[in-house]
């Protein structure tokens, strides 16, 4: 028998793709938002041009089969380490862009503030009325491909999302995460292990770099490791390899194969997400 404060506290958890994206085997579009004022690329658009850009890539996606949208800072490169180092004329125009893109589309919208910015991307989620968060370190220590080292934000995030009575934000967190190193000695079952144990909603595969796919092995220990915790790939899913890791996953973030050319800085391309979300249905079917 489990106390009752105990109930409570864990019944909060995601324990299944469906309950938040109405499907298994959810698949979530990304849409990268042009660079933001005052990130190295950003070439003086005005905002609207950002939005407007944005609105339309989640309309794509919604109009086009997927199940859900994340609006991500990815061309704010390099990238800062930590939320606390973010510019906040990035998080404001981030804000602003997510918040038009979740009244535009019925799917779900979550937020990334790449590298490490949990605190940022909660706060990001709840002004703009998003329903999860990508947390790209939520516990274990690792060092950025920028150089600097960072650590997991579990119990800072966990006491936030309280305070802001946000609590309906789900948090979705990378292991062994693309574009850094962790620390010797957390291989990937203990990275998984970790965040599961620190009520993870969704734990992510991702591979090395962006639009690298994780080994299906590595996806089927995962999801072994966490029992009924949804398991995400996070990079490289493909309509050629959608079969061996939906296998043992309960859905997919897919950023580059939806771009024109399959190339990450391009828009995003209608026929490719028709295409890769055929086959999605068709393994769902089955």
């Amino acid at each position: 028998m489990v106390e009752e404060w105990a109930r409570r506290f864990y019944s909060r958890r995601l324990f299944s793709v469906r309950d938040l994206f109405n499907v298994d085997k959810a698949i979530i579009g990304m849409v990268h938002l042009l660079p933001l004022p005052g990130a190295p690329a950003y070439e003086g658009w005005p905002i609207d041009t950002i939005v407007e850009r944005a609105v339309r890539e989640a309309k794509v996606y919604e109009e086009n089969g997927v199940d859900g949208v994340i609006v991500e800072n990815m061309w704010d490169l390099p990238y800062y380490s930590g939320a606390f180092r973010v510019p906040p004329e990035e998080v404001a125009a981030h804000a602003v862009a997510a918040r038009e893109v979740v009244k535009s589309v019925r799917v779900p919208v979550g937020i990334t503030v790449i590298h490490n910015g949990g605190r940022v991307a909660l706060g990001i989620a709840k002004a703009a009325g998003a329903k999860f968060v990508r947390v790209c370190l939520y516990t274990g220590a690792a060092v950025w491909d920028t150089g600097e080292l960072d650590h997991g934000v579990a119990a800072e995030l966990l006491r936030l999302r309280r305070y802001l009575y946000a609590e309906d934000i789900k948090l979705f967190a990378d292991v062994v995460k693309k574009h850094s190193v962790t620390f010797p000695g957390i291989d990937l079952a203990t990275h998984a292990r970790w965040s599961d144990f620190y009520l993870a909603d969704a734990v992510i595969v991702t591979g090395r770099i962006t639009g690298e796919p994780p080994l299906p092995e590595d996806v089927k220990l995962v999801k072994e490791v966490v029992g009924d915790t949804p398991v995400i790939v996070g990079s490289g899913l493909n309509p050629e390899n959608a079969e061996k890791l939906l296998k043992y996953a309960d859905g997919a973030i897919v950023g580059t194969y939806f771009k024109v050319n399959g190339v990450t800085q391009n828009p995003v391309d209608p026929e490719r997400v028709r295409r890769l979300m055929s086959v999605v249905r068709r393994l769902r079917s089955a």
